[in-house]
Order: C-alpha cells, then sequence, then structure tokens
C-alpha cells in the first residue's frame, strides 16, 4: 500500500538518493510513486512485488482465454477430458 507522507518522492530526490530509495523499497515491500512537476510519472517496486504483478496479469489472460471458450462452447466433459490424457499417457510409454 503506497503511503503518500512517504512514498511520493520527486524526481530530483530519487536522483539524489537512488540507493536510499532502492533500500526502502526492498526492506519494505512499499512502492515508490515518481513525480514529475507534481505529476506522477512512475513507480519503484521490488523485484519479487514486480514478479507477482506479472504472474498475476499472465493468469488474468489465460483466465480470459479459457472464459472466452467456455462463452463460445470450445469445452469438452470432464470425462471427455480423462479419456484424453489417458491416451496421451499411453502413448508416451
Amino acid at each position: 500500500m503506497v503511503n503518500l507522507a512517504q512514498d511520493l518522492r520527486p524526481i530530483s530526490y530519487v536522483k539524489a538518493h537512488t540507493t536510499e530509495i532502492v533500500k526502502y523499497v526492498e526492506n519494505t515491500k512499499s512502492p515508490v510513486v515518481i513525480t514529475q512537476n507534481g505529476e506522477a510519472k512512475a513507480v519503484i517496486i521490488d523485484i519479487n512485488s514486480y514478479q507477482k504483478t506479472i504472474n498475476a496479469i499472465n493468469l488474468a489472460k489465460l483466465l480470459s482465454f479459457a472464459e472466452k471458450d467456455i462463452r463460445d462452447g470450445k469445452t469438452i466433459s470432464h470425462e471427455d477430458a480423462i479419456k484424453t490424457f489417458e491416451k496421451t499417457l499411453s502413448r508416451k510409454k
């Protein structure tokens, strides 16, 4: 969660205190919003939070594909899926 009192920084501050900002983000797991001319322009987040965000976006994309397949009637029954899976496994042996 962004704490605007601590986590909103002008770009000039970030330039002068980059190491401090990176340590803060790493330790607190709180993003820092970078402003330029009083307007939010970018966000610095720790690498683990970034990876979790990317994973969540990718999962949402996969879910949207699945939802479209359901809407379009491109589904098979559970029983047919099991049969297909078993056939595929038996071919691998």
